[in-house]
């Protein structure tokens, strides 16, 4: 177990790809490959931000891409939407605040560039995080049914900003 004393959420540079990339591999069966990372950080710079520790490290990561659709509240609306691509926090940082940080700092950042609802999709089997994203307002919405590729369902959870 890691003490943690203090950590920082900062936005994510291309410097901390290759962190971001190993933190990802570590964490998540849903690898991606760098020219996705990057994608996505084009898309929404301001939301794909990084928790680095005391020590400079890099312990976890948000990243969210910026889309236009349907609202997941008012069938006929379009709207600006936030969309939680992937988080991730390194398992020996877990449960020390780091990922309900970095959400709340990425909403925010949703907020100022006028993204009107957030969505994710997570795994059905995820309770931890779906409980974590239930704490920020998000409810689910759908249950897609093979999404992952072992498999396993997901659920999409929205809220609006």
């Amino acid at each position: 177990m890691v003490t943690l004393q203090k950590f920082i959420i900062r936005k994510f540079n291309p410097n901390d790809l290759d962190s971001v990339i190993e933190i990802n591999r570590r964490c998540l069966p849903e690898n991606y490959t760098i020219n996705f990372f990057m994608d996505i950080y084009r898309n929404c710079p301001e939301a794909f931000l990084v928790a680095e520790a005391e020590n400079k490290i890099i312990v976890g990561y948000i990243m969210c891409r910026l889309e236009h659709g349907f609202s997941d509240f008012n069938r006929f609306k379009l709207v600006k939407k936030g969309h939680i691509v992937s988080i991730a926090v390194l398992n020996e940082y877990r449960r020390k605040g780091i990922g309900a940080s970095l959400i709340a700092q990425a909403l925010k950042e949703l907020v100022n560039v006028q993204a009107k609802e957030c969505y994710l999709e997570v795994r059905v089997s995820n309770e931890v995080g779906i409980n974590l994203y239930r704490k920020f307002g998000f409810e689910i919405i759908q249950r897609i049914p093979y999404y992952y590729h072992d498999g396993e369902d997901a659920y999409v959870m929205s809220r609006r900003l």
